[in-house]
């Protein structure tokens, strides 16, 4: 028997069609949806050409694999440190790698897969903004071709981050918002983003207040809707502060997130912009969009501005705590954002000549334009991080880097192979071998994901830098290389991790001395219990209440200073 309530023969549920771009008329246009899809087919092809897995991809590959283990979201069997910053996207990589497949590989390509994914959500995102535009139906390429141009958009759709699920997400949250749906789930979706990267924050606000902007509900829906946006992420920063003791990722405290470095900020974006003279098609789309107001008038206003507000927001956060030393990373997403509205444009003579003068652009940049330190890290310690580790390992698409054309990675990693098979407790300080204080083989070396990859799940994985190492992390600045701001001295590194006896040549023992002493007083005290003790339910509260003040603690780098400020200069 058949329901009168049953949809007709054909036609796609209810809150599908929500989501669907629809032309004049309700009816699609077969000829409009496949040119739209056109640059998530580009995107796969150019992302694949230049597939690649970077060292930073490897530090999520080792945390995976010690949750499949059993020893929990650590990168240490042993000490509770958060060293993923895109959390979503650990627990993706820990679905793939829970049915067998490579992690490595997973993250590759699934990275890739998301980025075509998020392009294509785009498309339908701009076809259903110009939805009622009465052009004659055709929408041109616009933004999208700056995308497609930029070579650091085809290197990191790979590279084994969070930038794929980044794009991805963005993509389909700004869809949501232009599809107007007013379900739970949209603000769910919308609220993820501090669990996809913490400074994607600022994109679920935008959004959410844009939400609220277009639907004007209830103060019961409103409370409801922020409710179901912030479940997730407030759960999960519950979980994080009770679990690890801190209240953002690892990286985040290394790397000062809270600083602001506006100086190499704004060299960080001369170094994106500069190269490919990026001024050149967003001068171009601004005097159409902005002065004319015909990107306002084709389209409904609020879904249009938001991801430009959100993308500017992202920019001027990633120059404040100055940039990344990755070229061009943190900049895409908020590019992303900001060409959203534009991505397609309709055919109108104003628009034409606008995509033929970013096209002409777009092949310049394709095929000429080019960051002058290819290959190599530049002068202010930017790198073509993709082509650093074609180098490094001599190959074309490197993926389970074996370093074949940088012998110092190959040495670091025979050390490792040697003292695992000699099964006594070594700690390996670079490449020179001490008595470690735990079983197992443990490592200090600053290409941390490499290192993770060699040193087994056993031992411990450490770095100066502070990634995944709690110690480090909470060490002053040296003022270094951009990300690469700390350098824990192998003094305390020997004090917290080797054996009782006398130090290895080459450190001062009265240094090493005051560092043990200090690791006993106050806030290390509190640091060391908080990541290495048991996680009873008294632990977990006193991580908890303790968050706020043991993510801000910091000290000097000497450990005689260290110990009179932690001990009260107490011997």
């Amino acid at each position: 028997m058949t329901s009168t309530h049953s949809p007709a023969r054909g036609r796609p549920p209810e809150a599908v069609v929500g989501l669907l771009p629809t032309a004049r008329g309700g009816r699609w246009d077969r000829w409009r949806l496949p040119l739209a899809l056109a640059p998530a087919l580009v995107i796969l092809v150019a992302g694949f050409q230049r597939r690649w897995m970077s060292d930073d991809g490897h530090i999520y590959v080792r945390t995976v694999r010690q949750i499949l283990a059993g020893n929990g979201p650590v990168f240490n069997a042993g000490e509770r440190a958060e060293s993923s910053t895109g959390t979503l996207w650990q627990w993706l990589l820990v679905a793939a790698g829970a049915t067998g497949a490579d992690i490595a590989s997973a993250a590759m390509y699934g990275g890739l897969l998301l980025t075509a994914a998020g392009f294509a959500l785009a498309a339908l995102g701009a076809l259903r903004l110009h939805a009622g535009d009465r052009q004659g139906g055709a929408l041109l390429p616009c933004g999208a071709l700056v995308l497609l141009a930029l070579p650091p958009v085809w290197d990191f759709a790979t590279s084994g981050l969070e930038t794929g699920l980044a794009t991805c997400w963005l993509a389909g949250a700004w869809l949501a918002l232009v599809a107007r749906p007013r379900a739970w789930t949209t603000c769910v979706v919308q609220g993820l983003g501090p669990l996809v990267r913490p400074d994607l924050a600022l994109v679920s606000l935008v959004f959410l207040a844009a939400q609220w902007l277009m639907t004007r509900p209830s103060w019961r829906r409103a409370l409801a809707g922020a409710a179901a946006a912030g479940a997730l992420p407030v759960a999960y920063e519950i979980f994080r502060m009770g679990y690890y003791g801190h209240l953002m990722p690892l990286p985040g405290v290394t790397k000062e997130a809270s600083r602001s470095l506006w100086t190499r900020g704004l060299a960080y974006l001369a170094d994106f912009a500069g190269p490919y003279l990026l001024w050149v098609p967003l001068l171009f789309l601004a005097a159409v969009a902005l002065p004319s107001g015909r990107v306002r008038h084709s389209a409904p206003m609020i879904p249009a501005l938001a991801p430009v507000v959100a993308g500017l927001l992202c920019w001027v956060y990633v120059i404040k705590v100055g940039g990344d030393f990755m070229h061009g990373r943190m900049f895409l997403p908020g590019l992303f954002l900001m060409l959203l509205p534009v991505l397609l444009v309709p055919l109108t003579r104003a628009w034409t000549i606008t995509a033929l003068g970013v096209g002409i652009w777009a092949l310049a940049c394709a095929s000429v334009l080019r960051i002058p330190y290819e290959g190599r890290i530049g002068p202010s310690g930017v790198a073509d991080e993709r082509g650093v580790y074609v180098r490094q390992n001599a190959a074309p698409h490197p993926l389970h880097h074996d370093f074949a054309g940088f012998p110092g990675n190959r040495a670091y990693a025979r050390l490792v192979h040697d003292a695992a098979g000699g099964g006594a407790p070594v700690l390996l300080l670079g490449r020179t071998p001490a008595e470690a204080g735990a079983p197992g083989v443990t490592g200090s070396y600053n290409t941390l994901g490499f290192s993770g990859t060699v040193v087994p799940l056993t031992g411990a994985a450490l770095d100066p830098i502070g990634l995944a190492y709690p110690l480090a992390a909470h060490s002053e600045g040296i003022h270094g290389r951009v990300g690469h701001d700390k350098r824990l001295p192998d003094e305390w590194i020997f004090a917290d991790r080797g054996g009782s006896g006398a130090p290895p040549a080459g450190l001062d023992p009265a240094r090493v001395d005051a560092a043990r002493r200090a690791l006993r007083c106050g806030p290390f005290a509190e640091l060391r219990a908080a990541t290495r003790e048991p996680l009873t339910a008294g632990r977990f509260w006193r991580n908890l209440t303790g968050a706020v003040e043991r993510t801000s603690f910091r000290f000097p780098d000497d450990p005689v200073r260290a110990e009179r400020a932690a001990c009260g200069g107490a011997s």
